[in-house]
Parts: C-alpha cells; structure tokens; sequence
C-alpha cells in the first residue's frame, strides 16, 4: 500500500512552511507542531500554548499523514504527539521524521505513556492533563531542545514496548509505502540502509538489519546471513553454493546467500534437520 502525503484544507493557525518564514520569526522563537485525531485535544493544547508566545504552533495535524508532511515541511522544535490515531499511528510517525523536535506524547492509555516514558521522550501527557502537567512537560521538552538526538525510530521501537508490528512503514519522498508483515518476502542490508522485498517490489528504508531482525517473529523469519532475513514461507529449496555456504532459493525466483549459522538457524527453523519440510523441494 503506497500512500502519497497530503494535508486536508482544515481551520488551522498560520504556517511557517520549511524555508519561508511567514513575518519575521524572532530567532529565540520555538517551533511546534500539535498532532492529534480529536479537535477538541488539539484546541486544548493550542488554549494552553497561548500562554507562551515565544512558541508558534507551525501546524496543526489530524492523523498521521498530515503529521508526517508536516514535521518534513516545518522543521519544529517540539511535537506534541498522539499515539492511537487512524491511518498511521504516533510510534510509525516517528519511524517517518528525522531527528531533530523533542517529543511529547499524548496519549489516554497510561501504557503508552509509561512505555513513553521510559524510552527517553522529552515527556507525556496522560489526558486528561492539567495546565501545571502540561507547564512541567513544557520544561522537560524545553531542556531537551538543541540537545542530544535521539534516533526517532528506536524511540518509537522502545515506546511501542514488546508487541511486534504488523507492518512497516517506508518513507519515500512524498509517499508513504505501508507494507503488511505477511506481505514482507526477504531483506537485504545496504550500508546504513535496508531493501525490503514484497511482491516484487524494493523499498530502502534507513534502518539496521539488525533492528528489523529484532522486529520480526523469529518463527517466521530468519536471519539467514548477516546481509539477509527471509519469510520461511517463501523459501522454496535450499542448493549447496561452496563448501561453508548455500544459496536459498524463494518462490519468486530471489537467490539469498545462506551462512553456515543462517542455515543452521533456518534448518531450526523449519523444524528439520535434514531441510526436507513439505513446502521444499
């Protein structure tokens, strides 16, 4: 699924869109964004920011896609942020933007708040939310701003908490590619970046291998080189290569080099130690 991003004609305060500043922003003047699916919640938080004119609210956001753009186009310092929201959800934004804005969540689940918490986000907002949470959760963000960069992807890896994702969401250029976990063939490392393959199609994302290794179901994907993670599904036979390593061939016709650790994982794996389940030939 390929989404391409665009914002909705909707109410919304003045942008500063990325590179042309509207009036003149004074230098000390802090960027936020404020990303929520409830209007309501985005109102509150834009009552309580009046209270602070050294923050300009850059744009307003009423789901991920929005969101996504948004942050791209603005540069902000800060984005208050939501965690359950349609189309995509505040973990897979954060996978989308680079380093850069502290991030507050705001979430009414206090398991992603927690989850939030512990990974080293600027702070969150459990609403309902006081002015004075709101007040000590503007202090945090401000003490982080102009810091340290947190990779936004591991902040989100370690937020979600321990389910696995049942997809995973690629950024390229305008478009939002959203690829479902059953769909996901094989991936191969790049240099800092990963292919993943589904249904004959590539798309790069900056990321480890090793991270998405981490994402995976180790019962439906396995580590078969240090450049390689295959979907067991597709694996159609397995054909010596040289003496130490073999080649796997997929239903598609892919050949993915096999180590001898990635093929004792995969035999394993497949639950045979001869390499002969029924879907091989």
């Amino acid at each position: 699924m390929s989404v391409s991003i665009r914002t909705e004609n909707r109410e919304k305060p003045t942008r500063v869109r990325a590179g042309v500043p509207s009036k003149q922003v004074n230098p000390s003047t802090l960027r936020a964004v404020v990303v929520d699916d409830e209007e309501l919640a985005r109102g509150l938080l834009r009552e309580m920011l009046k209270a602070h004119p050294e923050i300009e609210i850059a744009a307003e956001c009423a789901n991920g896609f929005e969101a996504v753009k948004a942050i791209g186009e603005t540069s902000p310092d800060l984005v208050f942020l939501d965690v359950q929201m349609p189309k995509l959800d505040g973990f897979e934004v954060l996978e989308l933007i680079d380093p850069g804005p502290a991030i507050i969540f705001v979430t009414a689940f206090d398991q992603y708040a927690m989850r939030a918490f512990d990974a080293q986000a600027a702070d969150y907002l459990l609403k309902p939310f006081s002015a004075e949470r709101f007040e000590r959760a503007l202090e945090r963000a401000r003490s982080r701003i102009g810091g340290a960069q947190q990779q936004h992807a591991q902040l989100a890896a370690a937020a979600r908490g321990p389910g696995r994702p049942q997809r995973i969401v690629v950024r390229d250029g305008p478009k939002v590619h959203i690829i479902p976990i059953e769909r996901l063939d094989y991936v191969e490392a790049q240099d800092d970046y990963v292919a993943l393959h589904s249904g004959g199609k590539s798309y790069l994302k900056q990321q480890p291998i090793s991270d998405v290794e981490a994402a995976l179901d180790p019962a439906r994907f396995v580590r078969i080189h240090r450049s390689a993670i295959v979907n067991l599904e597709r694996v159609a036979r397995i054909e010596p290569y040289s003496k130490d390593s073999r080649i796997a061939i997929l239903s598609d016709g892919a050949r993915l080099p096999v180590s001898r650790s990635g093929y004792a994982r995969l035999m394993e794996a497949m639950g045979d130690s001869q390499g002969n389940r029924k879907s091989t030939r």
